[in-house]
């Protein structure tokens, strides 16, 4: 599992979904979201707007990321 330390409290799927390289813009995300699987917490999500809180798990496809806030 992947560690993502986000400096905000709180950080959208799309900008999460930016800022770890799996797409180039934000305008890719809402694509994205559809053609793959994204679980917050193992519940699918297809929203770019969903919202990733300290403690969160992101999977993709596989590969995992634990959200972390640092203070």
């Amino acid at each position: 599992m992947k560690i993502f330390e986000s400096h905000r409290p709180e950080i959208l799927l799309g900008q999460f979904l930016k800022a770890t390289g799996l797409i180039g813009s934000g305008g890719e995300a809402k694509l994205f979201l559809s053609e793959r699987t994204v679980m917050i917490n193992r519940i699918v999500r297809t929203e770019r707007g969903a919202k990733l809180h300290h403690g969160d798990i992101v999977s993709v496809e596989g590969d995992e990321w634990i959200i972390r806030h640092d203070t």
